[in-house]
C-alpha cells in the first residue's frame, strides 16, 4: 500500500542504526507501537525473537494480525478461489460508497463495491459459523484490505475520491493472498491507545513511528476501517466518514507531554524514534525529552517524500528523517 509515513524505504537505514546500538538482536523482543501497515515488524519479524505489534486503526490491526501475529502455514487456495468467483452483493460498500447506489460517492466502481461486499459478507460467515479460524479470518481479511485498496478511486488516502473512474479503479478486484513470513516464534498484535498499552508490556527495542503533524489516519483510511468492521452506521458528509479516534500525537499541544509520558513508561532498554524535519515536535524538543532519561544519539537520511498523487507539486522532493535514539537509565 502506498501509505502515509511508510518506512518501507527507511527499512536498511533502521536495521543499521539498530544494530550499530543493540548488538545482536537475535533474542531481542521488539515493539513497533505505531505499527501502521506492519512494514517495520514484517521486516524484523525472522530477525528478533518476538514482535509486539500495536496500532489503534482498526484495518491496521488486521493487517498486523495476519503478518505479524500468523506465523505457521495455512491453506488457503480452495477457499480464497472460493472467494474471487462470488458474485456481487449489494451491501455496505456499494450502498454508501459506489455511484450507482445513488450515494453520491465513488471510492470503487459499482462491480468492485459489489463484490467487496460479497467477499466480506463471506468471510464474516465463515468465521461466525466457525468454518475458518481466527488466524484465517485475518489472512483472508488482511487479503481483501490490499486488494481492495489496488481497485480504490482514490489519489491513494481516503479523505477524498475522485470524480472519474482512474485507470486502475476500473479493473475489477481480484483477491491476493496476503502472505505472511513463517517462522517458530508467537508474537503479540494489539489494538490499544499507545499511552496505556505501554505500561503493560516490556521488552528489549521500541520503534516508535508516530504521526508527524495534524492528518489523522482514521480519517484518511476510513473506507478500509470501514471494511474491516463491516459494522452499520451512517456516513457522513460527502466523503462518508465514520467516527474516528484521534490521535495526541496530531495535536500541537498534546503532543510533546504524550511524548514524554510514553518515554518515562517505556519498560524498553532501547527506544529508536522515527520522525521527520516538519514534525509537530521540534528536533530539539524531541532531544531534550528523551535526555532526560537515558544516553541519547541521533541519525538521519534524506529520502522522497510521500505523494498522494504524482500530479500533486510538493516545494520539496526529500525530507530528513531523523532517528532519534535513547538507550534507557533504568530499563
Amino acid at each position: 500500500m502506498n501509505y502515509i509515513g511508510s518506512k518501507y524505504k527507511l527499512l536498511s537505514f533502521l536495521e543499521r542504526n539498530i544494530i550499530e546500538t543493540v548488538g545482536d538482536i537475535k533474542s531481542c523482543v521488539f515493539c513497533d507501537l505505531f505499527a501502521g501497515t506492519g512494514a517495520v515488524g514484517r521486516y524484523f519479524k525472522t530477525l528478533v525473537k518476538q514482535i509486539i505489534a500495536n496500532d489503534i486503526e482498526n484495518y491496521s490491526y488486521v493487517l498486523n494480525r495476519n503478518y505479524i501475529g500468523n506465523h505457521l502455514p495455512i491453506e488457503y487456495q480452495e477457499k480464497l478461489d472460493e472467494l474471487n468467483n462470488l458474485s456481487g452483493k449489494k451491501g455496505f460498500i456499494y450502498n454508501n460508497y459506489c455511484l450507482g447506489s445513488g450515494s453520491g460517492r465513488q471510492y470503487f466502481s459499482d462491480n468492485n463495491g459489489q463484490k467487496i461486499d460479497a467477499i466480506r459478507l463471506k468471510i464474516k460467515e465463515w468465521y461466525d459459523k466457525k468454518y475458518i479460524s481466527d488466524n484465517e479470518y485475518f489472512f483472508f481479511l488482511a487479503s481483501l484490505l490490499e486488494s481492495a485498496d489496488k481497485v480504490a478511486n482514490t489519489a491513494s488516502v481516503y479523505g477524498a475520491f475522485l470524480k472519474q473512474l482512474k485507470k486502475t479503479a476500473q479493473k475489477n478486484i481480484e483477491l491476493e493472498p496476503a502472505l505472511f513470513q513463517i517462522n517458530g516464534h508467537d508474537h503479540e498484535v494489539y489494538s490499544e491507545d499507545a499511552n496505556n498499552l505501554i505500561q503493560k508490556i516490556q521488552g528489549d527495542i521500541l520503534y516508535l513511528d508516530p504521526p508527524y503533524n495534524e492528518r489523522q489516519y482514521g480519517a484518511n483510511y476510513h473506507i478500509l476501517n470501514t471494511i474491516a468492521l463491516y459494522d452499520n452506521f451512517i456516513p457522513k458528509g460527502k466523503t462518508g466518514l465514520r467516527d474516528y479516534t484521534k490521535s495526541v500525537y496530531c495535536k500541537k499541544a498534546m503532543v510533546l507531554k504524550s511524548f514524554d509520558n510514553l518515554v518515562k513508561n517505556a519498560k524498553f532498554k532501547y527506544i529508536f524514534l522515527s520522525y521527520n524535519n516538519e514534525g509537530l515536535m521540534s528536533a530539539e524538543d524531541i532531544k531534550n525529552t528523551m535526555t532526560k532519561y537515558g544516553k541519547y544519539s541521533l541519525a538521519t537520511t534524506n529520502y522522497q517524500r510521500f505523494k498522494a498523487d504524482s500530479a500533486r507539486e510538493y516545494s520539496a522532493d526529500k525530507t530528513t528523517e531523523y532517528l532519534h535514539i535513547l538507550k534507557k537509565n533504568d530499563a
